[in-house]
Order: structure tokens, then sequence, then C-alpha cells
């Protein structure tokens, strides 16, 4: 159910806004929308900041055939339309009253495959660029579900603590209550054998169901911590596995054509923010490195000098030594008297 739905936080909110001006930036349109949907209604909860922009946050759509956005929900895919005012599927949409005729759009769903809304571009002519890059849209917007998923997964912990908190209240009361009942008890008791011995079964108990619900505490704590590092861990590799190899072709193909570089070099920098927090040292230190200059690197952490490194990449020992000095560089290991694999270990 929609209400069961974790909310999405400001900084999250910051977060896309950030990636809709971004995207907006590069594909030169005049709007770039994340929006939410809650039937029957489909809002603009982020909108890029852009000349030319009509759509404001808040702003409210009853879904309906004559939006974009509707195709886009209706088959949870890609909707691309090229010049509305020559598609007779799209001749009446809405979007024409502010003289949108081109759109891109992506379904946004969380974990389970349930809808949370769309990510989209729109303009009024019909934009090549955005065509040519709207694989570079599909990745952000598998940023944005990336952050669905964490948010679902906080959420997920955070009842589970609650549950925990729960539970141990209620063994705390439990406890409490039998103490009790066992003052009432003694004060009836003659025997003070019997009231001792009563005493000390009680504590015993208590104490071996503390230790239960403390050991039981441990364990899910340690569960969670290692759920966390798993999860950060595979948001990291998608970034990595689904976004730089793109950019690394982009790269290559505009070259030094300007301002395409320049929009490119942004957008490797907000990248690098946006997965900063999961990164860590040696790897945020192997972005720096060629292929080859990690492989090196990896086989040196492995405790094997030049001439082996050299036997395993079938390399010549002269070329090793090159990939070592410029690794050195990279990694800004100016004095000689530092050891390479020494440093690359305390990066770990």
């Amino acid at each position: 159910m929609e209400s069961d739905r974790p909310s999405v936080p400001d900084e999250i909110v910051a977060k896309w806004q950030r990636v809709v001006d971004l995207a907006a930036r590069i594909v030169e349109v005049p709007s770039c929308l994340v929006m939410r949907t809650e039937a029957p209604d489909h809002a603009v909860l982020v909108t890029s900041h852009t000349d030319g922009n009509p759509y404001s946050v808040g702003q409210s759509f009853v879904l309906n055939r004559r939006l974009y956005c509707h195709s886009v929900l209706a088959n949870c895919d890609e909707l691309v339309v090229r010049d509305a005012l020559s598609d007779p599927d799209w001749g009446d949409n809405q979007d024409l009253e502010h003289g949108m005729t081109f759109y891109i759009g992506y379904p946004l769903q969380w974990p389970d495959g349930a809808l949370f809304g769309t990510i989209c571009v729109l303009d009024r002519r019909d934009n090549e660029k955005a065509h040519l890059y709207r694989t570079l849209l599909q990745e952000f917007r598998g940023v944005v579900e990336s952050d669905l998923a964490q948010l679902c997964e906080v959420d997920r912990r955070t009842r589970l603590e609650a549950q925990l908190h729960d539970t141990l209240e209620l063994l705390e009361r439990r406890v409490e209550d039998r103490t009790q009942a066992l003052a009432l008890l003694n004060d009836g008791l003659q025997d003070e054998i019997v009231q001792r011995r009563n005493t000390e079964a009680d504590l015993i108990r208590n104490e071996r169901a503390l230790e239960e619900a403390n050991a039981a505490l441990r364990v899910l704590l340690q569960n969670l911590e290692s759920s966390r590092q798993d999860f950060e861990a595979r948001i990291l590799r998608q970034l990595k596995g689904l976004v730089l190899p793109h950019l690394a072709r982009l790269r290559k193909n505009i070259g030094q054509r300007e301002p395409d570089r320049s929009y490119l070099e942004l957008v490797e920098h907000n990248l690098q923010n946006i997965t900063s927090a999961y990164a860590g040292n040696l790897a945020t230190a192997f972005e720096v490195l060629t292929p080859t200059e990690i492989e090196a690197a990896q086989l040196v952490l492995n405790g094997q000098n030049s001439k082996d490194i050299s036997r395993v990449l079938a390399r010549e020992k002269c070329t090793i030594d090159f990939h070592r000095n410029n690794i050195r560089k990279k990694l800004g290991i100016k004095r000689r008297d530092v050891n390479l694999r020494s440093h690359l270990m305390s990066l770990q």
C-alpha cells in the first residue's frame, strides 16, 4: 500500500534536484522532471531550474491518456515522442498547452516493482541531442531507483529496531511484575529458606532471560551492519558498472568539443560526489589509474615483484617499472623511501 512506503527526505529530494538540473543542462532541454504518482494524481516532485520551464513543484495532473506519463506508467516502459503535432496519438495531449511537443520518459519503481512515478525531459522542438543521450537519462533513473531501494532498506531496519525495542520493554515489564509478585509473596511467607530459594530462582531466570535478549540484540545489530555494508557495496558496483563505462564512451566520442566536454566533466564530478559516501580509500585511489595500472597495483598488493608481474601480464620488466612509477605519481608517493605495497595496504 502507498501509505506503507517510506517518505522521501529533503536531502534525497535535494540530490534529485541536482540530477535533473544536470540532465537538463547536458541535453539542453527547458524541462527535466521527477514525477510522483499517487493515483489518480500525478504531481511534480522535482523540476529543473532552467529557463523556459513551465512546470513547478507541486503542480498536479489527473492521470489520463492525454498525458505522456500515462503511457509510460501504463506500459512500464520508455516513451519517446519526437513531434507530438505530427503524431496522431499525441496531437491532443495536455503538455501542448505549454508547447511541449518533444518527450522522453521512463518509469520509476520501488524495489518491489511498484510504480513510484516517472523521470522525463520535455522540449518545444525535436531535440536530437536529448534523443542521442537518452542512455544517460536511463542512468539517472538508476540513481533515483537506487535511492528508493536505500530508503526502503533504512525503513525496514527502523521497523526492526522498533520491534526489538518493544520486545525489550515488554521483557522489562514482565521482570518488574515478577519482582513485585515475589515481594508480595515474600511478605506472607514465614519460611525464610523458601523465601530465599524462590527469590534466587526468579533472579536466575530473569538474568538468563536478559542474557538471551542481549545476545539476540547483538546478533541483530551484527546482521544489520553486515546488510548495510553489502547494500552499499552493491550500490557502488552498480554505479561503477552501469554508469562509468557509458561516461568513458561519451568522453571518447566528445573528445575536446565544447561545451559537451565541460558538461561531461560536470557529470563525472557530480557522480563522484554521489558515490563518495560508498567508496573506500583503496577504491577511490584506483579510480585515477588505468586498467593496466590497476592490475599491476593489485599484483603489488598481493606481494609480487616487478619480475613476477611482468610474467603474469606478459609484459617486459621495464614496462612494469614504467607503470609502477606512474602509479606512484598518481597516488602522490614522491619520496622514494615509501614502499608502494605498504602504501596500498594502508588504503584498504
